[in-house]
């Protein structure tokens, strides 16, 4: 994708564009061409430049580690929390493993942690307000955050967590009596301006880059309306001169409504024994093709050569030919292959001749009978005589015999919208051309039209035959990982098992000790007013990253779509620093518990004990980052023999 937009060519993605803008941005600057073609995992580079941009992911990757370290100071004032939460971050292989490749995550990665540490900064300045610093901060909370979900709709997330902790933070202000009404909606102004307003700018400004630089005609172009494609140079609706109506004798594509319609397409495959009779297939192909195109008849009779366009209206009997197999759309009381409550589509007959079921009557709805039918314009359906149902697509895929298509069907309900078809070119040398450029969008219509392919997009997205995903509740657990390369030089994203396991004793831990905290404060059990600052100063701390843990981590339990293991990344940060901050208040109070001439080696104890497990776990399972070679873990003359500690890890 970053090749994409150094080669201006335009394509589809789930995310918006700015991580793979700034990929793109690198690989110029280090001296790539973008004309590697990045075909399938595994292929040589040659002499192709692309350490540029391995390097600006390292580089991001690596400073999340300093961040995680001057957020958990912001947010306890403690080194030795600090210290260990940026040792976490250091030592886990997984985070490493994402860093040292030429993906999202690392930026997404930085992005989301620039946002945290420019708020708790931002925070830090709460008794100097309007300040110059406080001001500075707020802003780049608001950049940061726009930078965030520019790169995945992930860093909606730590857009919560801001927002969450704003509110908090406003409420705080109420209660300031000397707070006038003036000042209270200075502050409110001030951070929906900043907050709001500005990362929904800066958020259209990627997006205007985005239309700006990719101009150029790619294979992400059927999954937008006939209007956008129009912008796009080398689009043969680009600059393009059709008909500005259809008559009988026009070759057509037909494309679906609906954001992200396909095309109504055929090929000479039929369909499969268990979906009888064995008629040639129909179905919704997202990409331009010739087998798309189709030559609309009267339903009666052929068009001669020589004979007067006749312009094609609401309410017409129409029969269509697809061009490429010369048998005709056709439809039966048979059961689609997937949509068991709707019917099968076939293409049916010999040299554009069937029967009495490839009859089909458009229909336009809201406009009257003989309305006439403009490219590109009109919305209509194709209804079939006999059986009465429409024409339809929705998002299911169909198997390996359908080429990984989407299912077309006729569908007994009339008034769905997925029956909604129009007209997207027209061959018809007959008739008078007009040019496109009357369809041109908008910016706004573009951004919105963008949005809504986007999302439909990331909800299609399912398991294919074979590959490899997970789910939320394996996460935290390091349960399984996934394959970054698996050939001779074999690379595995798994986190560190003793941090990720760590990390979820520590939250039991710190859960248990709270509550027993809580329950010795009931009882009335008095502490010093320096231990019970720090007490505050800690739980606080804890349970603010606990909140950026959960709102990064359960929100993925819900989602249909497919999920691999990296998707628990953003919230790993969160979890590490909150462990960074338990550890660090665990030793604190061993070592005030103990008699004070054991303080010391207390201390130095615990602290010697974890920096040389967390350092001897990292060079244990190192290989899984930087290479795995020879034979699997469980074969004894493997480099990770016994290492393979769950059967699940594919070493």
């Amino acid at each position: 994708m970053g090749s994409w937009y150094i080669k201006r060519t335009f394509f589809f993605d789930v995310h918006p564009p700015l991580g793979k803008m700034l990929i793109g941005l690198s690989g110029i600057l280090t001296g790539y061409d973008g004309k590697f073609p990045f075909e399938k995992p595994g292929d040589e580079y040659g002499d192709v430049n692309y350490v540029g941009m391995r390097v600006f992911c390292a580089l991001l990757g690596a400073s999340l580690v300093p961040l995680c370290y001057m957020c958990t100071w912001l947010l306890c004032q403690s080194t030795l929390a600090a210290f260990f939460s940026g040792l976490l971050i250091l030592l886990d292989t997984g985070t490493l493993a994402l860093s040292r490749f030429i993906l999202l995550d690392p930026i997404l990665l930085f992005f989301i942690m620039m946002s945290t540490y420019s708020v708790l900064k931002f925070m830090s300045y709460k008794e100097h307000p309007f300040s110059v610093q406080w001001f500075y901060w707020l802003t780049v909370t608001g950049i940061f955050l726009s930078a965030a979900i520019g790169v995945k709709f992930v860093g909606l997330f730590v857009i919560l967590l801001v927002g969450f902790t704003t509110i908090l933070d406003l409420w705080r202000l109420l209660g300031i009596k000397s707070n006038t009404i003036v000042d209270l909606t200075k502050h409110f102004v001030a951070r929906a301006m900043c907050l709001i307003a500005l990362p929904i700018v800066m958020y259209m400004v990627y997006f205007s880059i985005h239309f700006l630089v990719l101009n150029e005609s790619g294979n992400g172009d059927g999954f937008f309306s006939s209007a956008f494609q129009s912008q796009l140079k080398g689009n043969k609706l680009y600059n393009a001169s059709m008909p500005e109506n259809i008559a009988f004798g026009s070759i057509v594509t037909l494309k679906q409504r609906r954001t992200g319609g396909a095309y109504l397409h055929s090929h000479w495959h039929l369909y499969p024994e268990e979906h009888p009779p064995r008629q040639q297939q129909i179905t919704s192909y997202t990409h331009k093709d010739d087998n798309n195109k189709w030559l609309v008849k009267p339903s009666d009779h052929d068009v001669e050569e020589a004979e007067e366009p006749q312009i094609v209206r609401s309410g017409d009997l129409i029969r269509l030919e697809h061009v490429g197999t010369r048998r005709n759309l056709h439809s039966h009381r048979e059961p689609a292959p997937l949509t068991k409550h709707h019917y099968q589509l076939s293409a049916y007959g010999s040299n554009g001749t069937g029967d009495s079921n490839d009859i089909w009557m458009i229909d336009v709805p809201g406009y009257p009978i003989g309305t006439p039918i403009q490219t590109a314009r009109s919305k209509f359906r194709l209804i079939h005589y006999y059986v009465r149902c429409a024409v339809c697509s929705g998002d299911k895929k169909l198997p390996k015999w359908g080429w990984d298509q989407l299912e077309a069907t006729c569908n007994p309900n009339l008034k769905d919208t997925n029956t909604l078809y129009s007209v997207e070119e027209v061959d018809d040398i007959r008739m008078p051309n007009s040019s496109f450029e009357l369809y041109s969008p908008t910016f706004w219509e573009k951004f919105l039209e963008s949005h809504a392919v986007m999302t439909q997009g990331n909800s299609n997205l399912k398991p294919k035959d074979g590959e490899i995903s997970s789910q939320p509740w394996q996460w935290p657990l390091n349960y399984k990982g996934q394959t970054f390369s698996g050939k001779e030089h074999r690379v595995y994203l798994l986190g560190n098992p003793v941090i990720f396991w760590g990390c979820l004793a520590t939250k039991i831990v710190f859960l248990v000790v709270y509550l027993v905290s809580s329950v010795r404060i009931q009882r009335g059990v008095r502490y010093s007013k320096v231990w019970r600052d720090y007490q505050e100063r800690t739980f606080g701390a804890c349970w603010w990253l606990i909140m950026g843990w959960a709102l990064h981590y359960l929100p993925f339990w819900p989602m249909t779509r497919i999920l691999y293991f990296h998707h628990y990344f953003p919230a790993f940060l969160f979890s590490a620093m909150m462990t960074g901050v338990t550890l660090d208040f665990l030793i604190t109070l061993l070592c005030v518990t103990l008699p004070e001439n054991l303080t010391l080696m207390t201390f130095h104890t615990c602290f010697g004990l974890l920096l040389s497990s967390l350092a001897y776990s990292f060079y244990l399972f190192h290989p899984m980052v930087y290479g795995m070679f020879g034979s699997m873990a469980n074969e004894e003359s493997s480099q990770m023999y016994g290492l393979r500690w769950l059967s699940s890890w594919d070493l």
